[in-house]
């Protein structure tokens, strides 16, 4: 965040010691003393396990192309805030958060009987922005969960929700079900709702909760569906329309049911009245980014970026980096070198043993992120003891990359993950600069 005043960090820096409180009464207050910015665009709602930001960028990016003004907001960021909240690609300046961050902060000492928290305070300085700035559409990627989410203010034009796995249990439930009725919360009246590839029983709660909100529902694999082996070449079969040789630069065979979603939500927009022509369909695609997501950022050795944080993540990862070793030539296939760290709330178990499985692995690599919730990678450790893997621990994500290099030979590769917040240090680490404090 340069150039924003400290005042502007510390006040949100503090939010984010009020963790995560349910109920959207805040973010309807702050949004109340900004004018209610939400009403003035129209919106996307994108909820998920996992994919939800994936399947944003790639609607944002279709969006953008048509000619319309987007906003864009994800979480969390990989390097600097400001990433969390942009319009037609360009990061919120900061004389506009330092703006915002002012307003809020006086709208919730005059309205609030307790602090916002980040993420409410956060929201409402997005929407205002996206006021402010014209936009026409806003592409808002919940932040967890969505009943009680602080993005669940909108009425959207249309309503996606990606996947759903266990994650976040402690706030979400400790079952499938219980997560899929948290994340049906965020289907509303009348608005159309597209599912991803969702297991049987989520698949019933989220057609249950659209069939009582009179919400016409379609789901992939069932009203419309993706064929090819990979994003670079695929089909997609809609609902009411087919493009064969789409094109997507986003890795990993999961990407595929992601850009099915985005694709099935310009469906339900058409139905809507919003034009989107087929060539910015095709051009938004084959265009869109979306960094620290299976990203290859460096060559000889290959670095290889990756935000998984759960089970059903770690296993698209795994998938891939299976795939990666196996299309090279046996005389080239290096070893796989793993940086790791998680936060002490994951189920850290199930994923080191699926990613000690992976073909080729040699060196697992445990830190931690400069986080207060990250796990110890003392405790990494013990929960990798009896795995068959060469272990390291190292203290901090600058010294754990250093490590890897130290030993990667050329043909190797280095794949980091566990946490967007360790790869959003090593990307700083590689653009030589730093992450901001406000990591929330």
């Amino acid at each position: 965040m340069a150039g924003a005043s400290d005042n502007t960090l510390s006040y949100l820096y503090g939010l984010q010691s009020h963790g995560i409180k349910p109920g959207l009464s805040r973010t309807i207050t702050l949004l109340g003393a900004f004018e209610d910015p939400h009403h003035t665009f129209s919106s996307f709602h994108i909820a998920g396990t996992n994919g939800k930001g994936s399947t944003a960028a790639m609607l944002a990016s279709i969006l953008t192309r048509q000619g319309y003004r987007v906003g864009l907001y994800t979480s969390p960021h990989l390097i600097d805030f400001a990433e969390r909240i942009t319009v037609n690609g360009v990061p919120i300046p900061p004389e506009c958060l330092q703006t915002l961050s002012q307003a809020v902060r006086h709208s919730a000492e005059a309205r609030l009987t307790e602090p916002p928290t980040f993420f409410e305070a956060t929201t409402a300085m997005a929407f205002r922005h996206f006021a402010d700035a014209g936009v026409q559409y806003a592409v808002v990627e919940v932040g967890l969960g969505g009943r009680f989410d602080a993005t669940n203010v909108l009425t959207p034009l249309v309503t996606v929700i990606t996947t759903i796995a266990l994650d976040h249990q402690q706030y979400l439930g400790d079952s499938p079900n219980a997560i899929a009725h948290e994340k049906a919360g965020i289907i509303k009246q009348d608005t159309p709702i597209v599912a991803g590839r969702l297991d049987a029983d989520p698949a019933a709660v989220i057609n249950a909760t659209a069939q009582e909100r009179r919400a016409p529902c379609v789901t992939l694999g069932r009203d419309f569906d993706v064929r090819g082996e990979s994003p670079e070449r695929f089909a997609y079969r809609g609902v009411s329309h087919d493009y064969d040789d789409l094109i997507c630069p986003l890795p990993g065979v999961h990407q595929l049911d992601n850009a099915a979603c985005a694709l099935a939500a310009t469906e339900m927009a058409l139905e809507r009245g919003v034009a989107i022509g087929e060539g910015s369909i095709r051009e938004g695609l084959r265009t869109v980014r979306w960094p620290g997501r299976l990203e290859l950022a460096a060559r000889s050795p290959d670095l290889l970026l990756d935000g998984a944080h759960n089970p059903q993540a770690m296993e698209a990862l795994a998938r891939y980096l299976t795939a990666w070793g196996q299309r090279r030539p046996p005389a080239h296939r290096g070893r796989l070198i793993i940086v790791l760290g998680m936060m002490r709330d994951k189920d850290r178990r199930t994923f080191l043993v699926r990613l000690s499985a992976v073909p080729g692995i040699s060196h697992l690599i445990l830190t931690r992120a400069e986080h207060p919730r990250a796990a110890d990678p003392e405790d990494l450790l013990r929960d990798a003891a009896d795995l068959d893997v060469t272990l390291h621990t190292r203290p901090s994500v600058s010294e754990a990359l250093a490590h890897a290099k130290a030993l990667a030979a050329p043909n190797d590769t280095i794949c980091v993950t566990g946490s967007l917040l360790v790869v959003g240090e090593v990307k700083a680490i590689l653009e030589h600069t730093t992450v901001s404090p406000l990591r929330g």
